[in-house]
């Protein structure tokens, strides 16, 4: 009965105040409205949160607004605003696996075990370089979660479609001297998870045009993606999920870790229902669908075959582990702990 009690309308509230407090708290620290992700006021933005923490599906959303609140707080030089922060991140973000339809509800966990082959990567990375893990998945073998929760193990930032679509976003608005939606007054943006739609005039389609040289949409977000990857690859530790970014860091020669995971079908359609709220056959269809296009846009971009071992360093079935136990069985099959521990050290030292 308590357990029921503090998962309440009246909790969620609570939490979804205080995700907002603290991209407040990140925005006013850094004195910058590209920090800002919620662009509305606080009555508007928490009834939305809330909103969105009591489905499944909206848990998803949620992770993907506090991660990038997180990866603006982590641009603070260490200190006392530093450590404040990043503590209060690490406490939603346990908060958020801890709901009953949360991160570790759906979990995927088969009994078998896989032998661990140890692969050493300490001469991948050089002194000064940074640590960066793409990741690949099939549809609902939880991949995204485990991603996650393994940036928030390293202490990095990380990346999806849709924070880098939020991103580019606000990159775009800086350069371009645009209204930033997600950074703006709550005049201006309205509720945070509403779709503006504006008639683009003459002239605005012709600078798009000449901004990315005629390039079909698709394609030239794709270079907007692949561009800011290699960019931030030379600033920071991530893990990023999907975007090829394995070949686009592989083809500009930078140093990287590639995963890629799936599990059997039946456990993925079990979990693809969970979260979606949907029947077996429905499931079993957008898991068929996500899986051809994603493999279809991966050949597109970079002439390979998605999935096929030989283009990963690491492949597994997150069924034999389930989320936490996926983590646990990357960070020691690839030694994430003492490589980290390594560049930390040489970071010292070269400071």
């Amino acid at each position: 009965m308590n357990n029921e009690k503090k998962y309440d309308r009246a909790y969620l509230i609570g939490l979804a105040g205080r995700i907002y407090d603290l991209d407040q708290d990140v925005y006013e620290t850094l004195g910058s409205s590209l920090g800002r992700v919620f662009g509305a006021d606080r009555e508007r933005s928490v009834a939305d949160l809330t909103s969105l923490l009591r489905d499944v599906k909206g848990e998803s959303e949620v992770r993907n607004l506090l991660a990038l609140i997180g990866n603006m707080a982590r641009t603070l030089p260490d200190g006392d605003d530093h450590f404040r922060l990043l503590s209060e991140y690490n406490a939603l973000l346990h908060e958020l696996a801890e709901l009953p339809s949360g991160l570790a509800s759906t979990d995927i966990l088969d009994e078998r075990n896989a032998r661990q082959n140890e692969l050493l990567l300490d001469n991948r990375f050089q002194p000064g370089q940074k640590l960066i893990v793409c990741i690949s998945r099939t549809c609902g073998s939880g991949a995204s979660d485990v991603g996650f929760m393994l940036a928030d193990r390293l202490k990095i930032d990380y990346y999806d479609a849709e924070i880098f679509a939020a991103v580019i976003k606000r990159l775009e608005a800086e350069q371009d001297g645009v209204t930033d939606v997600l950074g703006g007054s709550a005049a201006q943006a309205g509720s945070i998870f509403q779709r503006v739609k504006q008639k683009i005039t003459l002239r605005e389609r012709l600078r798009q045009i000449s901004r990315y040289h005629g390039l079909p949409a698709r394609d030239a977000v794709f270079f907007s993606q692949s561009g800011l990857i290699c960019d931030m690859a030379r600033r920071q530790d991530f893990v990023v999920m999907g975007r090829c970014a394995d070949v686009v860091l592989a083809n500009e020669r930078v140093p990287h870790i590639s995963i890629f995971i799936t599990a059997p079908e039946d456990l993925r359609t079990r979990r693809v229902m969970a979260v979606n709220h949907i029947d077996e056959k429905k499931a079993r269809a957008m898991i068929r669908r996500v899986d051809r296009v994603h493999a279809a846009y991966y050949r597109f971009y970079t002439g390979r075959k998605w999935g096929a071992a030989e283009n990963y360093d690491l492949c597994f079935n997150s069924a034999n582990y389930g989320i936490q136990g996926s983590i646990d069985f990357i960070m020691n099959t690839l030694c994430l702990d003492r490589l980290r521990e390594a560049k930390e050290q040489s970071n010292s030292a070269g400071a």
